[in-house]
């Protein structure tokens, strides 16, 4: 009997060794093709606001204060970002966690906003020493999953195109997107979206950079209405931590550009750690 465990437990550390292994194994193999995908793009940094087209591989928390145009003082914890992966070649997802709102005026109750989530597939792509751009596709969506009012009455869907293009230190990053309610289109109305990042890459941690943000409202209760902030910002980073692992951090202020703003200088403040 004796005999008997010891064999057992032989082979059961053989079977979780061989099984740990195989992990490992796993994992290597997927982090060498991420570092592959990652190689053959530009190596900026993602923006305060604009999302990068580059394919980036991190998690991602943001905070928001927000004054409304009432007036009102709103805390956006969370900033609807989270886990971003790159499970292919070419392809990366994102699973953002809802934030949650903070609001002064009583009258408004604080809770969670909604989920949103979105696919990258990367077009084309050259890194510094082959020609410094990239061309991008997302498809992005939200469910309204946020309580008390905090979001969307309706499931949105956004399509964006998404380009870079760097020169020597100096890059530019823009998006222009079309976000559509899933139900209930002419009643809530739809949305462009279109945001450029100008970055310079000043010294190895140091990228100062200026945004312009734009959102052209059509159909519903804005119809015809835009709203245009002028985003100045830096990111600093990546801070080697261990390994793979990183950390980069970035703050901005945007100033409403637009005589209609539904909110205006709204400080965002961003932590970010690459892997």
């Amino acid at each position: 009997m004796k005999h008997f465990m010891k064999k057992t437990a032989l082979l059961s550390w053989l079977f979780v060794s061989s099984l740990a292994a195989a992990q490992e194994g796993f994992i290597a193999q997927w982090l060498a093709a991420v570092s592959k995908t990652q190689a053959e793009q530009p190596h900026w940094v993602t923006p305060v606001v604009t999302v990068t087209p580059r394919l980036e591989q991190e998690l991602r928390y943001d905070f928001l204060r927000q004054i409304t145009e009432t007036g009102d003082t709103q805390v956006n914890i969370g900033g609807s970002k989270g886990l971003e992966l790159i499970p292919f070649s070419r392809v990366e997802v994102i699973f953002n966690v809802p934030p949650y709102l903070l609001h002064n005026n009583p009258a408004v109750r604080d809770g969670f906003g909604d989920t949103t989530f979105l696919l990258k597939y990367r077009l084309l792509s050259a890194n510094e020493s082959n020609g410094n751009y990239i061309v991008t596709a997302f498809l992005g969506g939200s469910l309204p999953t946020g309580t008390y009012k905090n979001g969307a009455a309706a499931a949105t869907m956004t399509s964006t195109i998404a380009a870079g293009k760097g020169y020597g230190k100096f890059s530019l990053q823009s998006t222009l997107g079309i976000s559509l309610p899933v139900d209930d289109a002419e009643k809530i109305g739809r949305s462009v979206l279109f945001n450029t990042a100008f970055q310079y890459h000043v010294t190895k941690h140091l990228w100062p950079e200026a945004e312009v943000n734009s959102t052209f409202f059509h159909g519903g209760p804005q119809d015809g209405n835009k709203q245009v902030f002028l985003t100045p910002g830096i990111v600093v980073g990546r801070f080697p931590i261990h390994n793979r692992v990183a950390l980069t951090l970035a703050a901005g202020m945007q100033f409403a550009a637009t005589h209609f703003h539904t909110t205006n200088h709204n400080l965002i403040f961003s932590v970010r750690m690459p892997f």
